[in-house]
């Protein structure tokens, strides 16, 4: 197990409660860099709001949180630098083209070389030849997939996921195949889903959540579909 200066994601006992009910539980992640988990479990389960406190946009109301070494709140800014975020929303400006767009999160995350990542990444999510078309004229799966180039041009360190394939045309689900499978190695990943293929395919670990806890650890390698999707619906009963 690595140290902790070494981990993307160090979670201990993380609670988050609305409306007096806890949303999450006393949950803990350990992710090193390279690792990649998954995150399960039926609606209500705690899987948003858990990722969003990785992602520095929840504040935990107990526990201890680190992302890429930085203590989470106090060193939440220092911690986004190297966080890739892709939720429901694509998190795009409707009246700006797809290449304001990029060139406003360029801004914001200083990338030094943005005239050669934004038409490279417009490219590798096919829409090069809608660069200067506002995201207004997009379909849902253009805008997702503008989304998907935006998480991430800063070249990100830990990558989040907030059920992903959502709203996604067939070219944006490949793409973002391609982008988790052809992360760098030292890359982490956190992705919450519904679709269990993908859990364990595109995965090292999965958790699954129930109203809030932990429930089940496995690795995913260890697993045959058939049978996990027999546990998880007896965890989740």
């Amino acid at each position: 197990m690595a140290d902790t200066e070494e981990l993307l994601v160090d979670a201990q006992g993380l609670v988050r409660a609305f409306g007096g009910r806890r949303a999450v539980d006393e949950v803990d992640v350990r992710l090193e860099a390279g690792q990649r988990l998954a995150v399960v479990g039926p609606n209500g389960a705690g899987k948003s709001t858990l990722l969003r406190m990785l992602a520095t946009l929840l504040r935990p109301e107990a526990g201890t949180l680190r992302v890429a070494g930085a203590l989470i709140p106090r060193e939440s800014q220092a911690a986004r630098q190297h966080i890739g975020y892709l939720g429901h929303d694509p998190m795009v400006y409707l009246d700006l083209t797809a290449q304001q767009n990029l060139e406003l999160f360029a801004d914001l995350y200083g990338i030094p070389d943005a005239g050669e990542r934004i038409p490279a990444a417009l490219a590798r999510v096919g829409l090069l030849a809608r660069t200067h078309d506002p995201v207004r004229t997009f379909s849902r799966g253009m805008a997702q997939r503008l989304g998907i180039a935006r998480f991430t041009l800063h070249e990100p360190r830990l990558l989040l996921l907030d059920e992903p394939y959502t709203g996604l045309d067939l070219q944006g689900a490949r793409v973002l195949d391609e982008v988790v499978e052809g992360a760098a190695a030292h890359t982490g990943l956190v992705m919450v889903t519904h679709e269990l293929d993908r859990a364990l395919a595109l995965t090292d670990q999965v958790i699954v959540l129930r109203a809030g806890r932990v429930v089940s650890r496995v690795a995913s390698a260890d697993v045959e579909l058939a049978r996990f999707r027999t546990d998880y619906h007896q965890l989740t009963q």
